[in-house]
């Protein structure tokens, strides 16, 4: 399962790079007034509705069954994603329009705040030439979860890459030609949907043998099973990205306060996907298995493997991105339109949201065993739990303290929708660690705090306000390795993994034999 995660993860990884440098050119671009404000309250609507399919989400509910079906009858099986091919291809052209029709209202409620001003327009605007990326990505996300269900991650690990391709190569072509900030945002929107069209070509170029055919549009008994279990998995799936939704709902009354909460939860993005999107695409095809064959010491072992992994990379990625959140934020925003002000309200925002990554880690962990098992409704229950939680208590400490509030509401939602899966899977199946995970966890915890500490340490004597461009970037980038080293070390010292054990396991794919 390492070889697997890592390649996702990968994948992830650059994708993330790329959208790093994507978000870096659209604030340096827009900046943080109404244009910038309206064009990412309809970059997020587009982006949870495509989260909601794609990054592991629809794999919660496709891949068991694609699988049982796989197992006795193969025909079966490709007539079965034949169906979900065409029926979720024709609902998603069919939801396209409506929303586009209904935008207005759509926007209105995602930013009360915007009613009554210019920002309403815009919004609307961005958001409407954005819609043809939902089309297209219906049929992109069931071919690359029918290729996740074979164990071909490559595909799924890559793709995505074209999103941000396309979008940063827009730019480049803007920042000469146009100063306008309206006419950037539109045409930035207008290639989200040429972006869709681009993934969905390469697939469709790339699919290889007839594994969805035929194609129909069918509501059958089955058809209507099938979506009673996605679409609640899919919602649960893609809570981190709701509970920001929520965040910017209470946020749009103050300007420029959706903007820096959007430039923050982007920095959370980058961890939160190499982790949870190759828990969600790997971890679920290896728990099914194992469940279809009984075997519970595989499920025990899978189920611990992924809370160690998660943990693993959460916890010093938190640390990390508190420590040196000012400093990152500066060079990888702080640029054009984007100034000094809005620099510092990002980083504060940044290190309330970074508290709740360990527990957005832990929701992509666990939510597997539960999906595996084909029970979407429980994680669904705990997000929609935490969702209020994070609306009431944003709107509450937003009235305060402002953008932080708001994201100090975010992060309470998350760890709430941790600790309900958390309550729920050892009530449900008896979820629990075994005894290597009981005895490394701890390990890896004081590993990565002492990382942390040392980090911020360094950081306070090498990295000044007043340091800027390639120095800034060079010292970054060497605490960062530094620290990537360091923990490495600590976990060596501390008996938590051995790393030619380490090198061996990946050799073999596996990931029980991880031991010191």
């Amino acid at each position: 399962m390492i070889r697997s995660f890592l390649t996702v993860s990968s994948g992830t990884l650059v994708s993330r790079l790329l959208g790093f440098l994507r978000d870096s050119m659209i604030a340096a671009l827009l900046g943080t007034g109404a244009v910038a404000d309206a064009f990412l309250v309809a970059f997020q609507l587009v982006n949870v509705a495509r989260r909601l399919l794609s990054e592991g989400a629809l794999n919660a509910a496709l891949v068991p069954a694609w699988l049982r079906l796989h197992e006795t009858d193969r025909m079966a099986a490709a007539a079965f994603a034949g169906r979900v091919l065409g029926t979720i291809s024709a609902a998603l052209i069919a939801t396209t329009v409506l929303m586009g029709i209904l935008m207005p209202l759509i926007i209105a409620a995602l930013a009360p705040g915007f009613a009554g001003r210019e920002t309403l327009r815009l919004a609307v605007d961005d958001a409407r030439l954005m819609l043809p990326y939902l089309a297209f990505a219906g049929p992109s996300t069931v071919l690359l979860a029918l290729a996740s269900a074979q164990g071909r991650f490559l595909l799924t690990a890559f793709s995505p890459l074209l999103f941000n391709t396309a979008l940063i190569a827009a730019m480049v072509a803007l920042v000469g030609a146009h100063r306008d900030a309206g006419f950037i945002a539109l045409a930035l929107a207008a290639t989200v949907g040429i972006a869709g069209l681009l993934q969905l070509s390469i697939l469709a170029l790339r699919r290889g043998e007839a594994i969805a055919t035929p194609l129909r549009v069918s509501f059958d008994a089955e058809m209507r099973g099938f979506l009673r279990r996605a679409i609640p998995g899919m919602v649960a799936s893609s809570a981190p990205q709701l509970l920001i939704v929520a965040g910017a709902i209470i946020a749009s009354s103050s300007p420029s306060a959706v903007s820096w909460l959007y430039f923050a939860s982007r920095l959370i993005e980058l961890p939160l996907g190499i982790v949870g999107v190759a828990m969600s695409t790997v971890l679920i095809p290896e728990l099914t298995r194992a469940l279809h064959g009984d075997d519970r010491k595989a499920i025990r072992n899978a189920e611990s493997r992924a809370l160690e992994l998660a943990m693993g990379l959460a916890l010093p990625a938190m640390l990390g991105l508190i420590a040196l959140s000012e400093p990152i934020v500066r060079l990888l925003f702080e640029h054009g339109a984007f100034t000094a002000a809005d620099a510092r309200s990002t980083s504060r925002a940044l290190i309330l949201l970074a508290l709740g990554l360990p527990a957005h880690v832990l929701v992509k962990a666990l939510s597997p065993a539960f999906f595996a098992r084909e029970d979407t409704y429980a994680p669904l229950i705990a997000a929609l739990a935490a969702l209020v939680a994070a609306v009431v208590l944003a709107a509450l400490l937003g009235h305060f303290l402002g953008a932080s509030g708001v994201a100090a509401g975010i992060t309470c939602g998350a760890w709430s929708n941790a600790a309900s899966l958390i309550r729920q899977g050892s009530t449900s199946f008896g979820f629990s660690l075994d005894a290597a995970a009981r005895e490394r966890l701890p390990r890896i915890t004081t590993a990565a705090a002492l990382m942390g500490a040392l980090l911020w340490l360094a950081a306070g004597f090498t990295v000044g306000a007043g340091l800027h461009g390639l120095a800034q970037a060079t010292i970054l980038l060497g605490l960062i390795a530094a620290a990537i080293a360091a923990y490495g070390g600590l976990l060596a010292l501390f008996g938590v993994i051995g790393w030619r054990e380490a090198v061996n396991a990946l050799g073999r794919g596996k990931t029980g034999d991880l031991h010191p």
